[in-house]
């Protein structure tokens, strides 16, 4: 029953973003180990499409918040209101409160705005004035932002950024693909027709399926050899951090079981490693820009260097 539900997911997204498959498939994963995703491109690749096709395809609350620099923290989360007619204060919830959160170009806020995402992303909940408020389950962010040398953006902080399962970029598609997406967008936007494929109580029990995954004792061993190496890598100053580490794992899981498996082998790690791990390290003497180029291929040779289990 869950390789059919998650092949409907990937078909659904699929049939509306053309041409990225990888990152569709990724971005299933991320979701299935209840993980928040970061897509990261150039404008006008597809980033804010596969982030709409992603949250029209299950049949969740959605919203969509465009982020600029006047917007404020009480935007995102909510604030305390006066009501005249009753003489008190009273919460009114802000955008967070969905199940997926689309944050375009969450990058072209101030960091100030960028952290009111901090608690949601990581303890799904939200504190007005020593108030918490639980978020929907499931609850999910899908932020996409251009690159950091594009003008008037502000570059995401390390813990900022720790929150993201995965970081992805598209890419150009082909030339076959990009073909049959004008194609397609004759008669307007694919995405829009989408209809949902699978309920919030399927996807909940999804991610619960995801910790079913076994994984051997010699692969998290392989896990904790990765994370290791980038701590003492002489390019990087900043390595992979425990969460980093448990992120990781969770990811494997999440891919072997979209594989139809019930257990992870080495492959599915290192299928997920890059996306998972490279934003989360820090080049020695790296600027923002073509960190991320930089980090992936440190990575790389990582995992052709760390022995694999056999």
């Amino acid at each position: 029953m869950s390789n059919e539900l998650i092949g409907r997911i990937r078909s659904n997204v699929e049939s509306a973003v053309l041409g990225k498959e990888r990152a569709v498939q990724l971005s299933v994963v991320a979701l299935l180990a209840g993980g928040h995703i970061l897509l990261e491109d150039a404008p006008g690749l597809g980033k804010t499409s596969l982030a709409r096709a992603l949250a029209r395809t299950l049949g969740c609350q959605f919203t969509r918040l465009q982020f600029t620099p006047d917007l404020l923290p009480s935007d995102i989360l909510g604030a305390n209101v006066f009501r005249p007619t009753t003489g008190e204060f009273e919460f009114r919830r802000g955008p967070v409160f969905t199940n997926v959160l689309l944050a375009d170009e969450i990058n072209r806020t101030t960091p100030r705005t960028q952290s009111a995402l901090l608690e949601a992303m990581s303890e799904r909940q939200v504190s007005i004035e020593g108030v918490t408020y639980p978020l929907g389950n499931p609850f999910l962010v899908i932020a996409t932002q251009n690159p950091f040398e594009y003008e008037g953006t502000y570059p995401l902080p390390e813990n900022q950024l720790d929150r993201f399962m995965m970081c992805l970029d598209l890419g150009y598609p082909d030339r076959p693909a990009e073909r049959e997406i004008l194609r397609q967008h004759r008669m307007g936007q694919p995405v829009d027709s989408l209809q949902p494929v699978v309920s919030a109580e399927q996807v909940v029990q999804l991610q619960k399926s995801v910790g079913e995954i076994r994984v051997d004792d010699s692969l998290a061993d392989y896990i904790l050899d990765l994370v290791a190496a980038t701590r003492v890598h002489n390019e990087l100053i900043l390595g992979v951090s425990t969460r980093g580490a448990l992120t990781l794992y969770r990811a494997a899981q999440a891919l072997a079981m979209s594989q139809g498996r019930n257990f992870v082998i080495p492959d599915d790690v290192k299928e997920v490693a890059v996306p998972v791990l490279a934003h989360r390290i820090v080049c020695r003497g790296a600027i923002r820009e073509g960190h991320r180029q930089r980090a992936s291929q440190i990575l790389r040779t990582l995992l052709s260097a760390v022995a694999v289990p056999a």
